[in-house]
């Protein structure tokens, strides 16, 4: 979890600068306007009608704080000037972050009735980006007016799985590549009809929860099951990196690592690392072998005390799950140790190739609120949700943060990103996994691969 305030005296996610505002431009030429008016001239031969540009609304996945505010309304202002060029009639441009219900809106299906009832009668498509997500308005035209608007249509970049996965909840056990789920940095998009249909769903049959795990995969998951096994259509003009295609593309993706200056100085970061006894001997030597020589604060704490690592007894019985109580001892540690030494404390699973951050300034509202564990077996990332959302603290998500193994996640949604961490060592060898995702250049001789982990 990445945690962050939005008020000048806390520091948010400590990559909050992505690259400039040069990443969302597109080369909108001549050509493309050209090429865009035969298409609508070829269409309409064939009695289609011709799409306007003023007919999509654009709802950008965003979030709420200041820096990634300023990306979705950088590429807003970069969508309203292609269209201006090619059409009177201006799309809207909608943040997620700021729809109703506040708090759900960014699972996207609770949203879904907003949109119809809004712009059910004049729009034909909800088109839905990322923030990074850069979009060559006149190709994208061209390519929602390949289908018929009157039906329902859903349509993206489709990713699928090699082998089931606890991420998505073990589905599709049998065959798991056979179902299909959009690409979100590559945009996607529904048609108005089929909009219409799940509001109508929603509006009889509300979902009784908007817990998610993975977004992507179950929104397609939840079209398919409500609508009788409406499937994600793949269009291969969404794009979410460069390649020798590219001309081809009406979306492609911004995947290279920001530029904001110096990094955090090491010695500005508290490493806290929950094990316990039983794993002592099989998972810590992993972290010794990996990334724990990039730490210079750190501590391994347990429910035993073992001088050979060294670990810190907390006085916090281990648990199987939740890890609450382990979680809150650590944080009153590092209030008391560390806070005046260091600016950042990131606390890590044993199992964990590097995991969740937070700003001291968040950690100073947490303790000195009167949040707190209903239990030492209470799902610690939960109650530290709530915990910041009763104090105006939103967390800031990050996609290269994972919870599971890269064999979890689909090649080419890994393809196009520079990981910050993976979870659980499960037949794997973490080792290798470090080296090829994560390591820094000078520590992976025999590794190609470059991914430069300078975002902290």
């Amino acid at each position: 979890m990445l945690l962050g305030d939005c008020l000048p005296s806390a520091a948010l996610f400590l990559s909050c600068c992505l690259p400039n505002l040069i990443s969302n431009a597109v080369a909108f030429n001549s050509a493309d306007a050209n090429q865009l008016t035969q298409n609508f001239g070829q269409t309409g031969a064939q009695n289609h009608t011709v799409l306007d540009v003023g007919e999509i609304v654009f709802v950008i996945q965003s979030q709420s704080n200041s820096f990634h505010k300023k990306r979705a309304e950088d590429l807003k202002e970069n969508i309203l000037k292609q269209a201006a060029v090619i059409s009177k009639k201006l799309p809207n441009v909608l943040f997620i972050d700021e729809l109703e219900p506040r708090q759900s809106a960014w699972t996207i299906v609770p949203a879904i009735p907003y949109f119809a009832d809004t712009y059910g009668r004049n729009s034909s498509w909800i088109f839905f980006c990322e923030e990074e997500t850069i979009i060559n308005l006149p190709k994208l035209l061209m390519t929602l007016q390949k289908f018929e608007k009157s039906k329902n249509w859903f349509l993206g970049k489709a990713l699928h799985d090699e082998e089931s996965t606890i991420i998505h909840h073990y589905a599709f056990t049998e065959n798991p590549s056979a179902f299909k789920y959009p690409d979100f940095s590559a945009g996607w998009a529904l048609s108005m009809p089929l909009v219409k249909s799940l509001s109508d769903i929603l509006r009889q049959d509300p979902p009784s929860s908007d817990f998610t795990i993975d977004l992507k995969h179950e929104i397609a998951l939840y079209i398919w099951k409500k609508l009788d096994g409406q499937e994600l259509t793949h269009v291969k003009q969404f794009c979410s990196s460069a390649s020798s295609k590219a001309a081809e593309c009406a979306t492609t993706f911004n995947s290279a690592l920001p530029v904001c200056g110096s990094p955090v100085q090491k010695e500005d970061i508290f490493v806290a690392i929950k094990t316990c006894k039983k794993f002592h001997k099989d998972r810590i030597p992993v972290v010794k072998k990996t990334w724990e020589r990039q730490a210079v604060h750190y501590e391994y704490y347990s429910d035993y005390a073992d001088n050979t690592i060294p670990t810190t007894d907390l006085r916090i019985p281990n648990v199987e799950r939740g890890h609450c109580g382990k979680t809150f001892a650590i944080l009153e540690r590092y209030m008391k140790l560390y806070i005046a030494r260091t600016s950042w404390l990131i606390i890590v699973d044993d199992d964990t190739l590097i995991r969740m951050v937070f700003s001291k300034e968040a950690v100073k509202k947490l303790m000195n609120s009167k949040c707190q564990c209903y239990s030492n077996d209470a799902p610690d990332d939960m109650v530290l949700g709530m915990c910041f959302s009763s104090l105006g603290i939103t967390p800031t998500h990050s996609p290269l943060f994972h919870q599971a193994r890269p064999t979890d996640y689909a090649k080419e949604y890994l393809a196009h990103q520079i990981p910050v961490s993976f979870h659980k060592h499960w037949n794997i060898d973490p080792v290798k996994v470090y080296y090829k995702w994560l390591a820094p250049e000078e520590e992976k001789p025999q590794h190609g691969q470059k991914n430069m982990k300078q975002e902290l």
